[in-house]
């Protein structure tokens, strides 16, 4: 074992398996991944301002202290973290991976893996609560926020966990045969179990949205109104741009597992893939707190300041200033958290 632990700082592992997986290696930087690389930092940075500012809004204002507003919050958060860390992940990748040592390769990897999981934890978790509230009838209040602690605990703790189980030793050092091809120092078998994971969690967020149509549909009359028809709505949005970003990384990682070494030429561009997947994160606020007109309104208070800063500017330069009015929405979300005839989707005094 101690033979094994000695091998993580080692300068030439990295080189060793990379020369046995792949068929070429990134000695150079050319043009093209230049572009890729500056194109990824960008998407990031969008990723990160965009779940910074929900972050804030959230934390600045108390009425999305809410046990709901907790996932939102941790939600943006992990989004956040993946962000950073996948422009991690791309400035430390190409030629300098191979001057990495093992330690250091898992500790990229790992991260990625920790905070992109975080990232679809919450939104299992998410749909657990919606399908809660809705199938059971019941409302968020202040009770539930220890479940929902606990949730977000336990997501982060099972993303630790999955993230950080090559570098205590589920890996390939020393196993050439068995590594994958994707990751050269992780073990195809620790990639089939990645891979059935997400797949499980696709499997019941699907059965649980699937659950919340159902109890729609068979509601009465006086539930079923506009609000519940948003809510389909942004189920289904959610649903199909979680299958849109992941259902290609899910699929090259089977693949990775399948193909015998060098025997698949596209798992060479799996970046690709995993840069789609990131997507997600870019989405996540959009979908989820973009469609609530109070925390839409709160999330563009830095923008409303820039424009009232400029419209004082303007008087002082003989402009006429334009008076900022307040967000309105005419959105059936919103229109629908105020209707009392359903109080299950109602929290606070928005609608998720």
């Amino acid at each position: 074992m101690g033979g094994l632990y000695s091998e993580y700082l080692s300068p030439s592992k990295v080189r060793e398996h990379y020369n046995y997986t792949k068929e070429t290696l990134d000695t150079q930087e050319t043009p093209s991944r230049q572009v890729a690389v500056a194109l990824i930092v960008l998407l990031c940075f969008a990723i990160v301002v965009e779940n910074l500012l929900v972050l804030i809004a959230v934390a600045r204002n108390s009425k999305f202290h809410s046990a709901m507003y907790l996932f939102l919050g941790n939600l943006a958060a992990s989004d956040l973290l993946a962000g950073v860390a996948f422009v991690a992940n791309t400035l430390l990748s190409g030629p300098v991976t191979l001057g990495l040592t093992p330690v250091q390769w898992f500790a990229r990897e790992g991260s990625a893996f920790i905070t992109l999981s975080a990232s679809v934890f919450s939104l299992l978790a998410i749909a657990i609560e919606r399908h809660v509230a809705i199938a059971k009838v019941k409302l968020y209040g202040s009770d539930k926020s220890c479940r929902m602690l606990l949730l977000i605990a336990a997501s982060w703790l099972i993303s630790l966990a999955l993230g950080g189980l090559p570098i205590l030793g589920w890996n390939c050092l020393g196993h050439l045969e068995a590594c994958s091809t994707v990751l050269p120092l992780y073990t195809k078998h620790y990639v089939l179990c990645v891979v059935t994971i997400f797949s499980v969690i696709l499997l019941a967020i699907v059965a649980l949205y699937v659950r919340i149509y159902c109890v729609v549909r068979s509601s009465h009359a006086d539930v079923a109104g506009p609000q519940t028809l948003a809510l389909l709505k942004t189920v289904t949005i959610v649903l199909g741009v979680f299958i849109v970003c992941w259902l290609p990384a899910f699929s090259i990682l089977l693949l990775d597992y399948a193909c015998p070494v060098r025997s698949c030429p596209v798992l060479y561009k799996a970046h690709y893939f995993f840069a789609f997947a990131t997507l997600n994160s870019l989405l996540n606020p959009v979908i989820y707190t973009w469609r609530s007109r109070d925390l839409r309104r709160e999330v563009l208070r830095p923008l409303q300041c820039c424009r009232r800063a400029a419209g004082l500017q303007g008087r002082r330069g003989g402009t006429p200033g334009h008076r900022l009015l307040p967000l309105r929405s005419s959105s059936s979300l919103e229109r629908g958290a105020h209707m009392p005839t359903s109080p299950t989707f109602l929290e606070g005094n928005t609608m998720v």
